[in-house]
């Protein structure tokens, strides 16, 4: 695990600190939690992190940032039946 630092307005800690104490859950398993949910949705920059991801090196991180149109390593296979 990563450890982060996060900084929050004084409303919302107080609205993460009570319903941690309801839900008997840490602040941060809610945190690690709702940031597992945000980053399960499919968009475009999901799709562009993947492929970084998977990227090899710099030049091909920066053609996957640069392009406007990009198939993932998958989606070109099963195009291609490879």
């Amino acid at each position: 695990m990563h450890r982060l630092n996060l900084t929050v307005d004084e409303a919302l800690y107080e609205q993460a600190r009570v319903l941690s104490f309801i839900e008997k859950k840490s602040i941060s398993q809610m945190v690690r939690e709702s940031l597992s949910e945000y980053l399960s949705k499919p968009t475009k920059a999901k799709k562009q992190a993947d492929l970084i991801l998977e990227a090899d090196d710099e030049k091909e991180i920066l053609s996957i940032l640069t392009n406007e149109k990009f198939t993932s390593n998958n989606e070109f296979k099963n195009k291609f039946n490879l």
